[in-house]
C-alpha cells in the first residue's frame, strides 16, 4: 500500500486547512498562494477558512547550473532575499546578476498572466496567510514574508503542509506564525510527499483565481 501522505495538491489543501481551523471565518484575512504549486493547497485553504484568495509571485534564485538549489529568491515587489551560505561558494556577481535578470523578467510575465489586469489585494492591516505545497530550503517564502510585510500586512502566517525540520525553525524568525503539517524527519525532497505531483500549468492557476474572484473573492461560495 502506499503510505504517500497526499495525493495531490488539493488534498494537501484540505488536510492544511485543517490545521488552520483557528482562523476560520475571520474577515481579517487573504490567502496567498505562491505560484505555481502553491494555488491549488492555497485555494482548498481559502475556500475552507472563507477567505478569499491571491498570488503572491516569488521566483527562486537558482545556483547557476544546479538551478533547483536555491540561492536566493526575489518577489514583484522588488525583495530580494540571498541565503548566507552563498558566499561561502564563490559564484561571481555577474552571475548572480544574469539569474536575478532571467528571473525577474518570468517574474514579471507571470504577474501579468495571473493578475490579468486585477490589482493585488490590499493586504494592509490584514492578516497574509502565505501558502505553498511544501518548503526545501524556504528561500521564496522568506522573500514572501517580507513582501507581505512590505504590503503592510498586520500580521504574516506561513502555512505548508510538509517542510524540512530546518527551513520550519528559520522561517521562525521571519514571520509571525508557522505552520508545517509534517515535518518529516528525513524530508529530501518536497515532491516525494505527494503521490501525484506534476507541474502546475498556468491554465490552472488562473482558472482557480478566475473561480475564487468569481465568487466575490470566498471561494466555495461563501460571500
Amino acid at each position: 500500500m502506499d503510505d504517500t501522505p497526499f495525493g495531490d495538491r488539493r488534498e494537501a489543501g484540505r488536510t492544511l486547512a485543517r490545521a488552520l481551523a483557528a482562523w476560520r471565518g475571520r474577515g481579517d484575512v487573504t490567502v496567498l498562494g505562491l505560484p505555481r504549486g502553491g494555488v491549488p493547497v492555497a485555494y482548498e485553504v481559502a475556500r475552507a477558512l472563507g477567505a478569499p484568495l491571491d498570488v503572491m509571485v516569488v521566483r527562486k534564485l537558482g545556483f547557476p547550473g544546479h538551478e533547483e538549489y536555491a540561492m536566493g529568491a526575489i518577489a514583484a515587489d522588488g525583495v530580494r532575499v540571498m541565503r548566507p551560505e552563498v558566499a561561502d561558494y564563490g559564484v561571481p556577481a555577474a552571475a548572480i546578476d544574469a539569474v536575478v535578470a532571467r528571473e525577474s523578467a518570468e517574474l514579471a510575465r507571470r504577474e501579468a498572466a495571473y493578475r490579468a489586469g486585477r490589482p493585488p489585494l490590499d493586504l494592509a492591516g490584514r492578516v497574509a496567510l502565505l501558502v505553498d505545497d511544501g518548503l526545501a530550503t524556504g528561500a521564496t517564502m522568506r522573500a514572501a514574508v517580507r513582501s507581505a510585510r512590505h504590503r503592510r500586512a498586520a500580521r504574516v502566517v506561513v502555512a505548508v503542509p510538509v517542510a524540512s525540520r530546518e527551513a520550519c525553525a528559520d522561517l521562525q524568525s521571519e514571520a509571525d506564525e508557522v505552520v508545517c503539517a509534517m515535518t518529516p524527519e528525513r524530508f529530501r525532497a518536497v515532491g516525494l510527499w505527494y503521490r501525484d505531483f506534476d507541474p502546475t500549468e498556468d491554465d490552472e492557476v488562473n482558472a482557480l483565481l478566475a473561480e475564487a474572484a468569481g465568487l466575490g473573492g470566498q471561494p466555495g461560495g461563501q460571500r
